[in-house]
């Protein structure tokens, strides 16, 4: 069993985007903004409450976490 290590520097916002792209386009968001405070709001579902991320970090530990989650609920094929 992989055990996950910590990230060593902070995300970037360009690295943020990219995730928070891939989640929306995906359908495992429903939608991912970045305000111009640096910090992010995202909405699970269409008529979900909006969550306050702190920033491009939070975004890309938010992505772990659903990878994770989606990882661990398929069943695996092989």
């Amino acid at each position: 069993m992989k055990t996950s290590r910590p990230r060593l520097r902070a995300a970037s916002e360009a690295q943020a985007s990219v995730w928070a792209d891939v989640l929306v386009r995906f359908g495992l968001l429903h939608a991912a903004i970045a305000t111009p405070s640096g910090q992010w709001l995202v909405q699970h579902h269409p008529d979900g409450p909006v969550h306050l991320l702190s920033g491009p970090s939070a975004v890309v530990a938010l992505a772990a976490r659903i990878q994770h989650q989606t990882r661990t609920q398929e069943p695996r094929t092989r």
